[in-house]
């Protein structure tokens, strides 16, 4: 697998027709922009339910997010380095969908960037925006 990126995505229930590839796409291409050179990026799409308990087993806080990210750059026996993780609940991202007037594909994909982003390193609370500006390109530039 050296010299590839892979966006794993799995639906905790029905898959949105057409977003999945969709997600992989914008996920390898914001992978590549943040440095990436190879690996696999997981990706759940779950439920608040689901959201909430990791929110609240990894940040001690209870109640659901938006966006989950575990970095992890683990290479597997196979050879395959194992980015991370990215968790995005479908219920808050569809209530930030409509509140901000676009759609919830959109969503997920602005959410999936700034997950992303996070597994390769970068961190809004710490850095000097350098995170928010690279956000704001791929958006630009992706969706």
């Amino acid at each position: 697998m050296a010299g590839k990126l892979k966006v794993a995505v799995r639906w905790q229930g029905r898959a949105l027709p057409g977003v999945t590839q969709r997600l992989r796409a914008v996920g390898i291409a914001a992978l590549q922009r943040a440095g990436a050179e190879e690996g696999e990026l997981s990706v759940l799409l779950c439920d608040d339910r689901t959201m909430e308990l990791l929110n609240r087993h990894f940040r001690h806080k209870n109640k659901p997010t938006d966006v989950l990210s575990f970095p992890a750059h683990d290479r597997l026996p196979n050879g395959t380095v194992h980015l991370g993780d990215v968790a995005i609940s479908l219920e808050t991202a569809a209530r930030q969908a409509e509140a901000a007037g676009h759609s919830l594909e959109r969503e997920l994909c602005l959410l999936l960037i700034h997950g992303a982003l996070h597994v390769c390193g970068f961190d809004h609370e710490q850095d000097q925006g350098e995170m928010e500006a690279l956000e704001a390109q791929l958006r630009e530039e992706l969706l």
